[in-house]
């Protein structure tokens, strides 16, 4: 139990430190809200609006709501996908010696993997803006 002390006295002040970050922030921050900042920003898109009946609102209720393009979300979610694929490369460098032939089969297989998926979503038009 000693050797996990320091984790866990590690772990705490981890805890600690995003607590009172957040605290300080919420208390100390500038609190002059206006209506370009209450406005939705994902890296440069420009939202769609829409407008739509309000279903409390009564009869005739329109609103109006802010849409973002799902392209946004489709490159963030590759992204995430592709990098989280990458980070299995780092241990299988770390124990490359001890791993022989058969790690070195295993590694070729998942790279010839992370390539086709890689090939598909590039001929597909996944990685392109327009």
């Amino acid at each position: 139990m000693n050797a996990y002390v320091p984790i866990m006295i590690l772990g705490a002040i981890g805890v600690a430190f995003a607590v009172f970050s957040v605290f300080v922030g919420v208390t100390i921050g500038p609190k002059r809200y206006n209506r370009a900042k209450l406005e939705a920003y994902e890296c440069g898109i420009e939202p769609v609006e829409k407008s739509y009946l309000a279903p409390s609102g009564g009869a005739g209720a329109v609103r109006q709501v802010q849409r973002v393009p799902v392209k946004y979300y489709l490159t963030a979610m590759l992204f995430i996908i592709f990098d989280i694929e990458i980070v299995f490369l780092y241990p299988w460098a770390v124990a490359f010696d001890s791993l022989g032939w058969f790690g070195l089969a295993a590694m070729l297989l998942f790279i010839v993997n992370v390539s086709v998926a890689y090939a598909y979503e590039w001929r597909r038009g996944g990685l392109s803006w327009d």
